[in-house]
């Protein structure tokens, strides 16, 4: 397994300012990790601003030769593709993910929720996918699918190429109805928790034989959150430095404060998961799904926030 730790930066002036950060030698993979039967892989660390180089949030836990995917944000399916190829982790050929769990229904989360259904089918999946979210992704998948009606009926007519696996393009899609154990297999058992952001939404913490992984999505700081780490060994929450709050531009418009106040009710800064990470105490703190004005910026308010083990994640990086 290898994680790579050089780091770029891109900044959108008007809606986000997206970071990559430089690590510091305190920030690489516990020893433990290369010897894990359960790899994390960041498919996509990035916000809703289009930053080339950082992807939609998307996350794959990788048990056994089997993935389990954590969001489909934009450009989910080609870095699947590229991690199968240049990381030599074949369970994320995309014709093998079959199984996968939305934190929430936000599009910068979602938009790939159609790549994730047609493309893996195009090029071969058989069987429908299993995937698992709150309210209203049952909706989702149904309009999707028939969004996509015309596609689907020309690709299993009498002369279409995928006449003979239809199945493959279906969906099972099943809603969260609340905390607890909501997937479990030979690998792993999924249990979602509560988080708090603008709409329902929950984290999930992945039990294997080797690795627990807690995964926040976007959230406020939660006693949640906390009590599902305890001491787990990799943590992967969002974060945005106040120095960035304060200074993003408005979208659209949109008058002064909206988003700083969007962002105290509804989001965490870098002090919070701070203090939020020395109570849950994971022996690796991983950094996704942030903002910050500079490398060194983010480098530096993480550092005098908490102590502890922790990295800025990057596209494709493995732990």
């Amino acid at each position: 397994m290898k994680s790579r730790f050089v780091r770029t930066a891109g900044i959108a002036a008007a809606a986000a300012v997206a970071v990559v950060s430089m690590l510091s030698a305190k920030q690489q993979p516990s020893p433990g990790a290369a010897r894990s039967q359960t790899k994390v892989v960041l498919l996509g660390t990035g916000t809703p601003a289009p930053t080339p180089d950082r992807s939609g949030p998307a996350t794959a836990i990788v048990v056994n030769d089997t993935a389990y995917l954590v969001d489909f944000g934009p450009g989910v399916i080609r870095r699947a593709t590229a991690a199968a190829a240049g990381l030599n982790i074949p369970a994320l050929q995309p014709v093998r993910l079959r199984v996968a769990f939305a934190t929430h229904l936000h599009s910068d989360h979602t938009v790939g929720y159609p790549d994730l259904i047609f493309t893996t089918w195009t090029i071969g999946r058989r069987v429908p996918l299993e995937v698992y979210g709150p309210k209203g992704i049952t909706a989702m998948t149904q309009h999707l699918l028939e969004a996509y009606r015309v596609d689907i009926e020309t690709r299993t007519n009498a002369d279409g190429n995928q006449r003979s696996f239809p199945e493959g393009h279906k969906v099972n899609a099943h809603e969260i109805a609340g905390p607890g154990v909501i997937y479990k297999d030979a690998n792993v058992t999924v249990t979602a928790f509560t988080t708090r952001h603008a709409l329902e939404s929950y984290g999930y913490r992945f039990d294997t034989a080797d690795r627990s992984i807690v995964i926040s999505g976007d959230t406020n700081p939660t006693q949640s959150t906390i009590d599902a780490c305890r001491g787990c060994d990799v943590l992967i929450h969002e974060a945005q430095t106040p120095a960035w709050i304060a200074v993003r531009p408005e979208s659209g418009g949109a008058p002064a404060g909206t988003f700083r106040a969007f962002a105290e009710k509804y989001h965490t800064t870098t002090d919070q998961l701070g203090e939020l990470a020395r109570q849950a105490k994971p022996r690796l703190l991983v950094l996704y799904h942030y903002n910050a004005l500079s490398p060194d910026e983010l480098q530096a308010a993480m550092m005098k926030a908490y102590p502890g083990h922790f990295v800025i994640g990057r596209d494709l990086d493995v732990y």
